[in-house]
């Protein structure tokens, strides 16, 4: 029994998942369902995703069949429970069954029909699909092409879900492109306001996209299982992270001020919520006299991302009360907060030094800040004057970085195309351009390599910082000119690889840097829109997933996800 997440595992070698079947079941305190997925005419479906939910208690536990189209899910729960398998190009099929105990074992095959319509297709595919059949610029330069696009306009959304590709006239989308503008900085852009809803009319117009994306089986998903566990009442739950000192999983929320903890053990979550600190709704935005037009925010606080201190507290970025948060995991409650001098407006990215200094990035005002957690006192960084690359006048200092060598603070500045180093005792900035468009987050391993998603492109960068040679990888093309959006990166501490968010797709990949190859694995829900990842001290790789709204994912609520990328295997 794994003693983190309650599960049951059990050493398989190096046999398939077909023979695994074969083998007598073994005493083990968990419930199990197996059986073959294939079509309608009994050709069996790989990589089809086999779902079971406990409806009541939002917990959710997932694997994949193998080349045969077999499964096998080992699981906790039991009662009535709620059997999904979904495939693509398939209609999902849904069930309900019924696991008695923790030793019940049941057979359960199942066919799935083929979509049969156009539509029915088009209604299957990620957002990404979608948000490809709108007429972008092709001209070099020119302000709305496809890669400026997704730079400034998929950075809290998904387009091209259901939530967002409603039908609309230009009118009605140039109010919300003007709203959007605005949140850039961009206030006198009537013109190009204009434009942009015209491409979002004329390419959401009610009829199914064309495009049919080629989904690749890794054999890797065959013993692959995720968890999820639903995350109540969230508006968006940003970063999580895995606790050291107890495993339990820490996930903020930055439309509900507060932070969730989830027992992966005993699968149970509760919110615990910020205090108000005499901040007003709107926070920091609102005591600045923000128009209400533009600070439409009905929180005080914004968590947004947080580290684990060398103290054993968690330090927090607010995002809108322009403040550094400190939860006190032992005690579970929240210290007082460390307020930002002067203007400085939305923290975003937090990371703790080898000294355990907290350093993060400052979005609103285009800065790096400092806390010394001893002293609270906080020190801000100035940067070089912004140059963004498409409309929008900010350049959004992005992700922070600590290298694992040197101690040098790296960040990244996603409309500005920028990376920069900061040394860390004499505070020197430099700034160099990107080598992928679109930085977003960053991260270093252990052996001081530096890894970056190139958001606009569907990239990520290797970087050795010591002789700046640098090593571009392609993300997975599913369709022709239908890029991922990789958000953030992690690098597994066991093995060395780079696990990679993504916004677009549906999918979380794998990066495997020793054979220079990516893993893609398809998410249970649709609308999938991960955040931050963190690992546990066995191998799962946990993370929020939640769009903006949240009500644009499956199911409504968002969630916690775990993968498990050695399912079976262990």
């Amino acid at each position: 029994m794994n003693k983190k997440t309650g599960k049951s595992i059990f050493r398989v070698g190096a046999l398939t998942l077909a023979t695994a079947l074969a083998l007598p079941v073994l005493a083990v305190k968990a419930a199990t369902i197996s059986g073959k997925v294939t079509d309608s005419k009994g050709k069996p479906v790989s990589g089809a995703i086999v779902r079971l939910s406990d409806v009541q208690a939002g917990r959710s536990e997932s694997v994949y069949t193998d080349s045969d189209g077999r499964y096998v899910l080992d699981t906790q729960l039991s009662g009535e429970l709620r059997l999904r398998v979904r495939g693509h190009y398939f209609a999902d099929n849904q069930q309900m069954v019924r696991l008695k105990s923790d030793k019940d074992q049941l057979s359960h095959s199942v066919k799935l029909a083929k979509l049969d319509s156009d539509q029915a297709i088009s209604d299957s595919l990620a957002a990404s699909y979608h948000f490809n059949t709108l007429p972008f610029d092709t001209e070099e330069g020119a302000p709305f092409t496809r890669d400026k696009f997704q730079l400034e306009c998929l950075s809290c959304h998904q387009l091209g879900n259901p939530f967002t590709r409603i039908v609309r006239p230009a009118e009605s989308w140039e109010q919300s492109v003007r709203r959007m503008h605005a949140y850039m900085g961009a206030v006198d852009v009537t013109e190009k306001d204009r434009r942009r809803a015209e491409i979002f009319a004329e390419g959401f117009n009610g009829k199914p996209t064309e495009m049919r994306p080629q989904f690749p089986i890794d054999e890797a998903l065959a013993h692959t299982k995720i968890y999820e566990y639903q995350l109540p009442a969230s508006g968006v739950p940003h970063d999580a992270h895995v606790y050291s000192r107890n495993g339990f999983v820490y996930t903020v929320d930055q439309f509900t001020d507060g932070l969730y903890i989830t027992d992966l053990k005993s699968s149970k979550t509760r919110f615990v919520p910020q205090p108000e600190e005499g901040m007003p709704l709107g926070g920091k935005f609102t005591k600045m006299g923000v128009p209400p037009a533009m600070n439409k925010i009905n929180v005080r606080h914004g968590p947004h991302s947080l580290a684990e201190g060398q103290d054993g507290k968690l330090y927090v970025t607010n995002s809108f009360s322009g403040s550094i948060g400190i939860f006190n995991p032992e005690t579970e409650h929240w210290e007082k907060s460390v307020p930002l001098p002067g203007i400085a407006i939305y923290p975003h990215t937090i990371r703790v030094d080898a000294e355990g200094v907290l350093w993060f990035s400052i979005v609103g005002t285009e800065q790096v800040g400092r806390l010394d957690p001893e002293s609270q006192k906080v020190t801000l960084i100035d940067l070089p004057t912004p140059t963004p690359v498409a409309i929008t006048p900010a350049v959004l200092t992005y992700g922070v970085a600590v290298n694992s060598h040197d101690g040098s603070i790296w960040y990244s500045r996603l409309w500005g195309n920028k990376i920069g180093r900061i040394d860390a005792k004499t505070l020197k900035v430099t700034e160099i351009e990107s080598p992928v468009f679109g930085p977003r987050r960053l991260r270093f391993a252990p052996d001081g390599i530096l890894w970056q998603t190139g958001y606009a492109h569907g990239q990520i960068a290797r970087i050795d910082t010591k002789t700046m040679n640098v090593k571009v990888y392609d993300m997975p093309e599913f369709a022709e000119g239908a890029r991922p959006g990789p958000y953030s990166l992690n690098i597994s501490p066991d093995t060395g690889d780079v696990w990679v968010n993504e916004t677009m797709t549906d999918h979380v990949y794998r990066f495997v840097p020793a054979e220079e190859r990516f893993i893609a694995y398809p998410a249970p829900l649709r609308g999938t829109y991960t955040r931050d990842m963190s690992f546990t001290d066995d191998g799962l790789v946990c993370m929020s997933n939640n769009p903006i709204p949240v009500q644009a994912l499956e199911e409504f609520t968002g969630v916690l996800m775990c993968i498990d990328p050695d399912y079976r295997l262990n």
